[in-house]
């Protein structure tokens, strides 16, 4: 009787493996064996990678600044009030100035190079830091704000006609002004001798 029934249950085992050869038979039916079938660990998942900043707008100046930095001052970011500066800046060659508002940076070129990378902060929400090509218009080492309470602005570059400027000033970290690019105030010093009236901004976030 026995032999009977174990060959029925092989005969059925059998017909099911025909029928999902994938299936596994043992684990199914515990046929033979009292143990429970071995469950195999899936792999852990690959962590993703760094994912692209969203930006709003840009030329593609703003993550190429970033490139940039990482090869010639080997950071990968910067925590805030903090800057980098070259020893060497070309003495020949045009000043600009990249602002990514996304990540909170602004870039410094001599003559296409990179010679400084600065934190910032631009405006806060309901204020605007406007995006797009701009130029430094007008220059002032010792500035007060003819809009916000006669406020502090040294080193003072304005780039539009709202009033829009670079200056010196706190840097917490995240976006706290009304719209101008707040920098750290030796960094400010620094750029204010490296750029000229007609020197050229792009803000890209």
């Amino acid at each position: 009787m026995r032999k009977t029934l174990r060959l029925a249950w092989a005969l059925a085992a059998a017909a099911m493996l025909a029928a999902n050869p994938t299936a596994s038979v043992a684990g199914k039916f515990h046929l033979f064996s009292a143990s429970k079938p071995k469950v195999s660990r899936s792999q852990p998942l690959p962590r993703p990678g760094p994912q692209p900043v969203p930006y709003r707008w840009t030329q593609g100046a703003a993550p190429q600044a970033h490139k940039d930095m990482v090869a010639t001052f080997n950071k990968i970011g910067l925590a805030p009030g903090q800057y980098v500066l070259s020893q060497t800046i070309p003495t020949q060659g045009e000043t600009h100035i990249i602002v990514d508002l996304q990540t909170q940076m602004a870039y410094v070129y001599r003559a296409d190079k990179l010679v400084g990378a600065s934190t910032i902060s631009t405006a806060k929400h309901g204020m605007v830091t406007p995006l797009g090509f701009w130029s430094v218009l007008e220059k002032h080492k010792s500035y007060r704000s003819k809009k916000y309470e006669n406020a502090s602005m040294p080193f003072m570059q304005r780039i539009d006609d709202y009033g829009i400027a670079f200056h010196g000033g706190n840097n917490p970290g995240y976006p706290a002004s009304h719209g101008c690019i707040r920098l750290p105030m030796k960094f400010a010093a620094r750029l204010f001798d490296l750029t000229k009236v007609g020197s050229k901004v792009i803000i890209e976030g």
